[in-house]
């Protein structure tokens, strides 16, 4: 705060306290335990979360937050006391825990975790004085559910919803989901496609590893690729025009690439897709359906600005996760974008841009 620069971080975390998993066992005693072995975490329908080992192995619990001394996200207090540190004036906070909730197989049960973490979440921000703003989660499994827990989400305030870079058996193209994609256009609710390992989400190449930094290393950008080539190319930024749709959590820099592989595929055979794309992917880009968050020390930030424009960039700390820039997210933007993007397109990438993305 007191900066010149408005800087809105528009993918940092909240790590769900030990009360909101003492309430989760006790409203699903059926379907929620602890792992019944030595290891940290819950087992949910009988599948551990995180599973933090075999193929595609993710972040094992006790290793998930930065090491960097200070840091305090389990109370409103501590992350805006850890804003300030960083000089962020406004936080959209994604679920640590809660990004299980699509990968639930009972309906029911998906709903009814999905409301408790937004209710939590909601009223987790509501004491912020409107620096906090939470993401929420919908069991997108089961769409009739996902679109009525994502109504009550907007209407408790909360600002987007999650969604997996790919379901059990269908991508995100499926006929089956233009329902819920016509509800969130027309509630201007975006959504945010944020994957992470561990979390028994379909395994795009990280099936090759069990070391969790291996896996780490591509699941976040394969996982981004496979939801865009789903939504571009087949189709739904066509049929829902009006769809707002951020990559998180896998830097920016392959998006020039990617729109100019995809639109290679486009211009070439892009009539081998029936039904799909309508327009050269960095359309959806110019239109508004196709955003990015940046790393904080992203270097190719200027080479995203002349390809695509300053529009579709928002910062993003990754806060307080143990590969985030946290208490220096902020200051390394500036020092990486110091004399290499103008400063009209530094305030849209730092906070510009994610409040019109969100609607902040």
């Amino acid at each position: 705060m007191g900066r010149d620069l408005d800087v809105v971080d528009a993918d940092g975390h909240v790590v769900e306290p030990v009360e909101f998993f003492g309430e989760l066992f006790q409203r699903f005693p059926d379907h929620v335990t602890l792992r019944s072995d030595t290891k940290l975490g819950v087992c949910i329908e009988g599948r551990p979360y995180p599973d933090y080992e075999g193929p595609g192995a993710g972040c094992p619990p006790e290793h998930g937050l930065t090491g960097a001394p200070g840091v305090d996200p389990r109370s409103v207090e501590g992350v805006l006391a850890n804003a300030d540190t960083d000089g962020i004036d406004e936080m959209v906070l994604f679920p640590s825990f809660g990004l299980c909730v699509p990968t639930l197989e009972d309906p029911t049960l998906g709903a009814g975790l999905a409301r408790m973490y937004n209710a939590w979440a909601a009223e987790f921000c509501a004491k912020s004085q409107g620096r906090l703003h939470a993401a929420a989660v919908v069991p997108v499994e089961h769409v009739a559910e996902a679109v009525e827990v994502m109504t009550e989400a907007k209407e408790l305030e909360l600002v987007c919803t999650v969604v997996p870079p790919a379901l059990r058996e269908r991508n995100l193209d499926h006929p089956d989901l233009d329902a819920f994609y016509a509800a969130a256009a027309d509630l201007d609710m975006p959504l945010g496609v944020h994957g992470a390992p561990g979390i028994h989400l379909p395994k795009i190449g990280v099936d090759r590893f069990t070391n969790y930094i291996q896996v780490h290393c591509i699941s976040f950008p394969f996982d981004q690729m496979s939801a865009m080539t789903a939504l571009v190319s087949g189709g739904v930024f066509d049929r829902h025009p009006r769809l707002k749709v951020a990559f998180l959590e896998a830097g920016a820099g392959w998006l020039p690439w990617f729109v100019e592989r995809l639109g290679e595929h486009f211009e070439s055979r892009g009539d081998w897709i029936p039904g799909g794309w309508q327009r050269h992917p960095a359309e959806y880009v110019a239109a508004g359906n196709v955003w990015v968050t940046c790393e904080p020390d992203e270097g190719t930030l200027p080479a995203i600005v002349e390809a695509l424009g300053d529009g579709c960039v928002m910062f993003a700390s990754d806060y307080p996760h143990w590969d985030g820039a946290w208490p220096n997210a902020t200051s390394e933007l500036v020092e990486h974008a110091s004399g290499r993007l103008a400063a009209e397109s530094l305030a849209k990438i730092a906070g510009g841009n994610a409040r019109s993305f969100y609607g902040l």
